[in-house]
Formats: structure tokens, sequence, C-alpha cells
């Protein structure tokens, strides 16, 4: 089963103008022919399109023993039993996170250096039954609503 990352277009919007205006800035110097200008062109590009194939193709792939997270060329599988807790979260500017958009999923695993992961599904209640169904010792916080 696939879940999509439900994208936040105001942390979308705001990198991009920022990488604009940052390429523009450290472009000017540089450009002393048409040539340079070019190449420095296309390689900003190039770094622009890659980080938005990043941004909007995270996806969240429920495999028979691991749920697979994937976005752009980057993969992280986490095996099911690794799973420990799944909690809550806004905090938007720090940990491991695979989606720059607040309030979502942050889930509690051992196995890897970092320890938990932060995510976004689009339903979120959707995603955590299921993953409820593939991991059963999975804990929840009680009284706690994942909207």
């Amino acid at each position: 089963m696939v879940y999509h990352s439900k994208p936040d277009v105001f942390s979308i919007v705001s990198i991009f103008l920022l990488i604009w205006i940052m390429g523009v800035v450290s472009l000017v110097p540089f450009i002393t022919s048409f040539a340079i200008g070019i190449i420095m062109s296309a390689i900003f590009v190039i770094s622009a399109i890659f980080i938005w194939w990043y941004a909007v193709s995270i996806q969240y792939v429920f495999c028979e023993d691991d749920l697979l997270i994937k976005g752009g060329p980057f993969q992280n599988k986490i095996p099911y039993e690794s799973i420990r807790r799944v909690a809550p979260t806004s905090d938007k500017l720090t940990g491991y996170r695979i989606s720059a958009a607040d309030k979502g999923l942050e889930l509690f695993y051992q196995r890897d250096v970092h320890g938990s992961i932060k995510i976004l599904p689009k339903d979120k209640m959707q995603f955590i039954s299921e993953l409820k169904k593939r991991c059963p010792n999975v804990q929840l916080p009680p009284n706690q609503t994942f909207e």
C-alpha cells in the first residue's frame, strides 16, 4: 500500500524563492562570458529541478517486511519490528525529516543513527491504522488525535 506525502506549499515556495535569489546573486560575479553564464544557469536549473523532484515525490510504501520511505532518489527502509512508537509532532526545524511540513508524525525506531523520522502522510489516520496492522507492537500516545 502506498501513501503519498502531503506537500507543504509554503515551504516549497519559500525554498524555491530562496534558491532563485541565491542563484541570481551568485551568478552575477561569474558571468564574464556568455558560455559561463549558460553553464552556471544550467547547473542551477538542474539543481532546482532535483530539489523539486525530491519535494513532490515523497511517498511511504508498506512492503511485506518493512516501511519504505522514498523521496526522489533517496530511500529509507524501516523494518516493522524496529518501529517502537508513533507520536504527533509540530516541530518543523529539527530532527531527521523527509518532509518540510509541520504537524506530522514522528516514527521512533531502533536500528538507525537518528532513532526517529518525521513524516507527513496525506491521510494520517489511515496510515496509522495500516501501520498498526503490520506492526502490532507500536505504541501510540493515549487520548491523542493525529489530525
